[in-house]
């Protein structure tokens, strides 16, 4: 399968935090969702895809070619939103256009003016007037009027309502509908990605601790319920973490179909992505 991104023993090295032997791939045609708790090192890969900082080891190629600091990654056939991501606070979506078809040899003016009407941007308020979702979204049409074949979107949704969010994740999937497209998205909002992301990269400091299927995190991936002091009892469990309190315990494990043939009698639940962040944040480990 071709791939949009791939990342293979990326390392940076800081004093207090390093990156290591981090790799994973974005397969051409589907959306990944990259999480991790805060300070877990996913800006800090983003940028590194990106072509925006050095790094200390590893080989990075999106969309076949090699980035670094001197090939960077940021050319028109990638559209990049961050956090945080702003226009001069004077500018209206004219004034947006005019920069950006400057800066876009492919830059699409039509394209970008069916953006602004399916977001309803208004064309004479200055940016500094609109709402936190009016200014996600002008950001994407700005990014897509360029006609990137690769998002790569740093907690780009974040802070916005559950509608435009949903309007969001609508772009995404459309995006990716030719399978020529890709998106590579990190985002704290766990939810969204179970909805819609076809592979999860889970980064939990510095290190990459799986690269999944939606589907094969759902189905290896399960908290297991029991009594208190009756986890030992819990035959052929891979546990990765556990969580006690003065009435019960739940074990994270990601064997859950050998563990329900092996103890008919376990509750077993399906393991959300926020659960399994949780449990690592609480000091579980990697296998």
């Amino acid at each position: 399968m071709e791939n949009s991104i791939e990342v293979q023993g990326l390392c940076k090295h800081y004093r207090d935090f390093s990156l290591q032997d981090v790799s994973f791939r974005v397969p051409k045609g589907s959306i990944v969702g990259f999480i991790g708790e805060n300070g877990a090192g996913k800006t800090t890969t983003i940028k590194a895809i990106l072509g925006l900082i050095d790094t200390d080891g590893g080989d990075i190629r999106v969309l076949g070619r090699p980035v670094s600091r001197a090939e960077h990654a940021a050319n028109a056939e990638v559209g990049v939103v961050m956090e945080g991501s702003f226009f001069a606070p004077s500018f209206t979506t004219g004034d947006v256009a005019r920069v950006m078809r400057a800066l876009h040899p492919a830059w699409d003016d039509a394209l970008y003016e069916r953006y602004c009407r399916a977001f309803a941007l208004p064309e004479k308020k200055p940016y500094s007037q609109f709402s936190r979702g009016m200014r996600v979204k002008l950001a994407f049409a700005a990014t897509l009027a360029h006609r990137p074949r690769l998002l790569v979107l740093d907690e780009a949704t974040s802070g916005l309502d559950p509608v435009v969010r949903g309007e969001m994740m609508d772009l995404f999937l459309d995006f990716i509908q030719d399978e020529e497209h890709s998106v590579f998205l990190s985002s704290h909002i766990t939810s969204d990605l179970e909805k819609m992301a076809d592979y999860i990269v889970f980064i939990h400091k510095g290190r990459i601790i799986f690269e999944l299927t939606r589907d094969e995190l759902a189905e290896r991936f399960a908290v297991v319920k029991c009594g208190a002091g009756e986890s030992g009892g819990v035959r052929g469990a891979h546990i990765l973490g556990a969580r006690k309190t003065r009435f019960d315990e739940e074990l994270l494990v990601d064997n859950a179909p050998e563990v329900r043939a092996m103890n008919p009698g376990a509750v077993l639940e399906a393991a959300s992505i926020d659960d399994i962040m949780t449990f690592f944040a609480k000091g579980a480990h990697s296998a």
